[in-house]
């Protein structure tokens, strides 16, 4: 009975899973997603870690043009199949160069968002922490679709 009950919990998150759409953005923003010549668009691989669960590696681009004026970026998403008690790791690299690594939580509803420092202002003085293009590299454990 048991068994029975395990199964239909699983199919049935199948299927929730491929109805949920998974998103990732990396951007600086005000709230609302930058528009300008760079894109959103990202490549995704999963590498099996056992038969049920598998590392998800999502690489997208990250840019801050020069004349940014917003001192935070951010990096979201959300996870249609992410499983419960793993954190979302953050890479990002310029230039093939690490710059910075973060972690971050994931919600009940597989929604995640890390925060940073593009630029801050100290005494009349601007900062830019992050100028240019970047590649961000995102590590997340999801359930795998063919596991039942």
């Amino acid at each position: 009975m048991n068994k029975v009950i395990f199964l239909s919990s699983i199919i049935a998150m199948s299927i929730l899973f491929t109805l949920t759409s998974d998103y990732t953005f990396a951007h600086p923003h005000s709230g609302q997603i930058m528009v300008n010549e760079h894109s959103h668009d990202s490549q995704s691989e999963i590498v099996p870690l056992s038969g049920m669960i598998g590392l998800e590696k999502t690489t997208l681009y990250f840019h801050t043009p020069e004349n940014n004026s917003l001192p935070w970026g951010f990096v979201e998403g959300k996870i249609a199949n992410h499983v419960e008690g793993f954190p979302v790791v953050i890479q990002i690299f310029k230039d093939g160069d690490a710059v910075h690594f973060a972690q971050t939580s994931v919600d009940q509803n597989g929604n995640y968002e890390y925060k940073f420092r593009v630029m801050y202002s100290q005494n009349s003085e601007t900062i830019n922490i992050f100028d240019g293009d970047y590649t961000v590299k995102i590590f997340k454990v999801v359930y795998l679709n063919d596991f039942i």
